[in-house]
């Protein structure tokens, strides 16, 4: 069996069709034609007639069509991306380097794909993107998912060396199969990123063949090319790729080893013989791998193991072998810390199944009342159906529907800059913001219209504390930087944005100064507010008066105050002296009723809507969940962190008290984690409105109304750009229309007070 391979290659503006291999093309099943397509020096002139030539591939006797660039070039994303989709079925190997496209590349283009958009590419077997910004794990895995030949998947280079550091290269492999020292490149390691070659060349560990993991990957399809498979083509030249580099492939993983590949038809004393020499040449040398080129997605927590378990074709990962242990562990790790679908469905299944059996059911069996209300629903649960729609629709929907908020016949020359934000208890389709200017302006979110706007007048700085009433729907506290502390009626404010605003329906209260967080008790009696010192102070609604200043509360600033959901007089401080505290206005609060640490400043605090847990965020993605009635520790969520002292994370409960979100000032996403099990479910990227450009998070609410629903307050990196809120619906595509992500979904079952 040989083949036939044709190159086509792009240099300045001329487009040249080079037959390599001199060779009668014979149709026959022994032959394998291929076409190699190297973009190198594309320019936009060549773009138009390479695309014809492809467009026309599948009438041709061409059988396989890789696609690769060895040097820098400039190409358009949408270009590259058209490329693939004209060559279509027969797409075999796509070899990109970042580099030579911007950082943006297949950053931009990943997150922007679609579940389908590699319906029609079912031949590509080899992908690497080493080097690229893609960094979701989950809209990863849904849209590589869909190459069902995909068997060598690259996001890092793994290059091997010893205790000492030092590095090894295919071009330092002596004929001798020892390497020379003297030629070896000193490298420093990445830390964790250094894995011990002992472990993973010891055949003991897997019954499998692990040289077989690395060639066999279409029985139908052997040759020195599949063999070779794709290799990273941002290895700033450290390999030297010529026309005999697949007898030295494996010798970039394993050192000392440079045996010719052994092929299928070999008998099995010469694979033998092939492995023997293999380990036997490393035995007598501790080696270990460091990570070349990765992309931020390897520094994800378990991403081999995610990546393994969630493409079962995978053959190779990363240059490394995936061998029959490694799916066993993949498959522990991945039920341990993540959850495939909400409420510990394992299957997906459609809307139109669950429906059916409710019907079915319905017609059989009488609803049962139950005693216990158990946080995941069983069959005979209110919940169960609501529950098993949100995890099937979330299921199909990798990419949720984000919107960012815009008002419509906004009168103002320039933007709102929010700040701060909170859903109306009460009412679904109202929110109300506080801006960076002072103004404080209630919406409905659903329709995206100004229902009442609060002027700044010179009165207020930047608004960071609002907090609605709950008896009193109307009416809501709204407190400034600048101390200003003011209770409003929305219902006596206007809805267009004058400068004119008198002091109808506003109480003006005591200024509690460097405020950051202001919050109502269950009864609206009573107020809070915290901000930079180590004071709390308590305010009667009614007579509009401070009654007290609770001084020394914390070693440090209190940043955030919470009263309990249910009990008037029972509230929550979190400071940055790494305490949160639990306090009662019964007892005079001298002393907490019970305190509860983090290993870094905490951000903030929040109570369960059931009141149950209290919910802690300290620096830098330490989320800890305790238990309200003694401030036990219930759950560590497992959330990587920056090793940035400025990543400020806020959290917050979303589904009544089911799940929790998760977000950063220094990330573009949110996470989504189980607040029984602490498994996370799902990472929302944030992305603006033009090309590459990320978000980062703020602040975040989950929406009290709609399960899987929530509002994230994102800012651009770019300095002068504006802030966002941006509303996100896990269960609609983000294909879907806006009408869809508006359906209003049942209130979860502890919604009160979130």
């Amino acid at each position: 069996m040989y083949s036939v391979v044709y190159f086509i290659l792009f240099k300045g503006t001329r487009l040249n069709l080079t037959m390599i291999v001199q060779a009668e093309v014979k149709k026959s099943h022994q032959e394998l034609c291929i076409l190699d397509i190297l973009i190198d020096d594309l320019k936009d002139i060549d773009f138009a007639p390479l695309l014809d030539v492809c467009m026309n591939l599948n009438t041709a006797e061409i059988e396989a069509v890789d696609v690769r660039n060895e040097s820098s070039c400039v190409l358009n994303a949408e270009y590259a991306l058209s490329l693939m989709r004209a060559i279509n079925q027969k797409l075999r190997v796509v070899e990109l380097q970042d580099v030579s496209f911007g950082k943006d590349f297949l950053r931009s283009s990943l997150t922007s794909f679609q579940e389908d958009c590699f319906n029609c590419m079912p031949n590509l077997m080899c992908l690497s993107m080493c080097e690229t910004r893609i960094t979701n794990l989950w809209t990863t895995v849904a849209a590589l998912s869909k190459l069902p030949s995909l068997v060598e998947l690259r996001f890092q280079y793994w290059q091997y060396c010893n205790d000492a550091g030092t590095s090894f290269n295919s071009s330092n492999v002596k004929s001798d199969s020892t390497a020379d020292l003297g030629m070896l490149d000193k490298v420093p390691f990445i830390g964790e990123s250094c894995t011990d070659t002992r472990e993973l060349t010891d055949p003991n560990f897997s019954v499998e063949d692990p040289l077989r993991n690395f060639y066999f990957f279409d029985d139908e399809v052997v040759n020195h090319d599949v063999q070779s498979m794709v290799e990273d083509s941002s290895d700033d030249s450290e390999i030297d790729f010529n026309s005999h580099h697949h007898r030295y492939w494996l010798s970039d993983v394993f050192p000392g080893w440079n045996l010719p590949v052994p092929l299928q038809s070999e008998n099995e004393d010469g694979e033998e013989s092939s492995r023997a020499s293999l380990t036997g040449n490393i035995s007598d040398v501790s080696m270990k791998y460091m990570s070349r080129h990765a992309s931020p997605i390897c520094h994800e927590k378990h991403y081999r193991e995610f990546m393994i378990a969630s493409l079962p074709n995978l053959k190779i990962l990363d240059n490394l072998p995936i061998r029959k242990i490694d799916k066993e562990r993949a498959t522990g790790i991945f039920s341990q810390y993540f959850e495939y679908l909400p409420y510990r469905w394992k299957h997906k299944e459609s809307v139109v199944n669950i429906l059916q059996k409710r019907e079915i059911k319905s017609g059989h069996i009488k609803a049962k009342s139950s005693k216990r209300s158990p946080s995941y629903a069983s069959g005979t649960s209110q919940y169960f159906y609501t529950r098993s729609l949100s995890a099937a629709k979330l299921g199909s929907s990798t990419w949720p529907f984000l919107h960012p908020l815009s008002l419509l016949g906004c009168e103002l020359d320039k933007g709102f800059r929010p700040r701060q934000f909170e859903y109306h208890p009460t009412d679904s389709s109202l929110m109300v913001f506080g801006t960076l200017d002072g103004e404080v302006v209630v919406i409905n979110h659903e329709h995206e219209h100004i229902v009442s706007y609060i002027p700044s007048l010179g009165a207020m700085n930047s608004v960071l504390g609002l907090c609605w009433l709950k008896k009193y729907p109307s009416k809501l506290i709204a407190g400034s930087d600048n101390g200003s502390l003011k209770l409003y009626d929305i219902h006596q404010i206007p809805r267009k944005i004058t400068g004119i605003y008198g002091n109808s329906g506003c109480v003006t209260f005591d200024e509690f100064d460097q405020l950051t967080s202001v919050h109502v008790n269950s009864t609206d009696e009573l107020f809070l507010a915290s901000g930079y010192s180590r004071n709390v102070a308590l305010y009667d609604i009614n007579s509009g008066k401070r009654l007290q200043v609770f001084t020394d509360m914390h070693r440090g600033h209190i940043n955030v105050v919470k009263f309990a959901n249910h009990s008037p007089s029972i509230f929550a401080t979190s400071s940055f002296d790494q305490d949160v505290k639990m306090w009662d206005l019964r007892q005079k609060p001298i002393h907490p009723c019970f305190t509860a640490s983090s290993s870094r400043g905490n951000v903030m605090v929040c109570f369960s809507p059931d009141d149950q847990y209290i919910l802690a965020s300290a620096v830098d993605n330490e989320v800890r969940q305790f238990l309200a009635v003694d401030g036990r520790l219930h759950l560590v969520f497992d959330i990587a962190p920056t090793e940035s002292s400025q990543n400020y994370t806020r959290s917050y409960y979303m589904n009544g008290r089911d799940y929790i979100i998760s977000g950063s000032c220094d990330e573009h996403v949110v996470r989504i984690c189980c607040a029984q099990t602490g498994r996370r479910l799902r990472d929302i990227s944030l992305e603006g409105r033009s090309l590459g450009s990320s978000m980062f998070v703020q602040s975040l609410r989950g929406d009290p109304f709609r399960d899987f629903n929530m509002s994230v307050l994102a800012a651009y990196m770019r300095p002068g750009s504006k802030s966002e809120i941006v509303k996100v619906n896990l269960l609609a595509s983000s294909g879907h229309a806006k009408d869809d992500s508006d359906d209003r979904g049942p209130c979860p079952s502890h919604s009160k007070g979130a």
